[in-house]
């Protein structure tokens, strides 16, 4: 019993755990980590109250939810025994997100979908704010049977995952290099995103200047705007770096590149102003694809992973814990904004 009370002992310290929270949570996890099999006696209520010094109520109340949820079954004069480790419809899993950005809300509903109705999910988003993030995971700290987390790029990060279960944990959509061999399923911004411009490069060379929407304090990966420079000095081409976008300030001959959906269609409505001709008056070239910019103008140009099938194989991972490492392609997709 000891690795059964261990379980236990490990979430004593989150605040927002009650006794019999701790209780119910620390049996859920010792089964799920076969540290308990069928059939397999759990320690009587006055051990337990030896053990934790926890009142016979408490524990009573812990053994009876853990019954009801079929988890466990009581023989008389016997104790009480684990009925089923099959437990799937008890996993709780959390998912950290950035935000809910269209390309994120593809990988969720997928992710969602997968899952299957027996799964309880409660999703979380840090907005890459390093101290939500931190706050967040301080709170669900032993709470559930799976983390699913988009990481922050900063120094805290690293350590502040290495926390979790590495068999409870999977990494996703960034990658953020960490000790341990744990799971994640990733993108890769930095040759993805020069590749892609040099895929391209035909056609941004009709144009006169290539500009890059990129705000220093954003969730725009550094990576992203190392290859766009890299790019316009390998390939001269005129290359522009500016905050956001002003309406109106649209022009003839350049190429605009953003990442943001708002400021695409900022530039969209004085496409429409001013009469100009998307694909050959000016170019847009878009990062993360999402089914409108399929249908938009005719379709904006983008490059992207599958944020769905990076959804599903997610849940494919809480389902099964088999282990995977794997970065996903980034496929360019040719429209007609360029």
């Amino acid at each position: 019993m000891r690795d059964l009370f261990e379980k236990i002992q490990e979430l004593e310290d989150i605040p927002t755990y009650s006794k019999h929270e701790q209780l119910v949570q620390g049996v859920i996890n010792a089964i799920q980590e076969k540290l308990l099999t069928k059939g397999q006696a759990l320690p009587s209520v006055n051990n337990m109250i030896k053990e934790f010094g926890f009142a016979r109520e408490t524990i009573t109340k812990a053994y009876k939810e853990l019954k009801d949820r079929g988890i466990i079954e009581s023989k008389n004069r016997l104790g009480y025994f684990v009925a089923n480790e099959s437990i799937d419809q008890t996993l709780k899993v959390a998912l950290l997100m950035f935000g809910f950005d269209t390309f994120q809300e593809i990988f969720y509903r997928n992710f969602r979908e997968t899952l299957g109705e027996n799964v309880h999910l409660d999703v979380f988003f840090h907005h890459n704010n390093i101290e939500v993030f931190e706050t967040i995971l301080g709170h669900i700290k032993g709470k559930y049977g799976m983390y699913v987390v988009a990481p922050i790029p900063h120094p805290k990060t690293a350590a502040l995952l290495q926390a979790i279960p590495t068999n409870k944990f999977l990494m996703f959509d960034r990658y953020e290099p960490m000790e341990g061999d744990f799971s994640y399923l990733s993108q890769e911004f930095g040759e993805a995103t020069y590749n892609a411009f040099v895929e391209l490069a035909d056609a941004i060379k009709k144009f006169d200047e290539v500009i890059f929407f990129y705000e220093p304090v954003s969730a725009i990966p550094i990576e992203i705007l190392k290859s766009f420079k890299k790019f316009c000095k390998n390939y001269q081409v005129k290359g522009t770096i500016k905050v956001n976008y002003t309406a109106g300030s649209l022009e003839k001959g350049k190429v605009y590149f953003t990442l943001d959906n708002a400021c695409i269609v900022s530039i969209l409505k004085d496409c429409k102003t001013k009469n100009y001709k998307l694909g050959e008056d000016f170019g847009i070239l878009s990062h993360n694809d999402e089914p409108v910019k399929e249908i938009l103008w005719d379709g904006i140009t983008t490059y992207s992973v599958d944020f769905g099938e990076m959804g599903r194989k997610a849940a494919t991972y809480v389902l099964t814990r088999k282990k995977v490492q794997e970065i996903l392609p980034t496929v360019l997709i040719r429209r007609n904004s360029l």
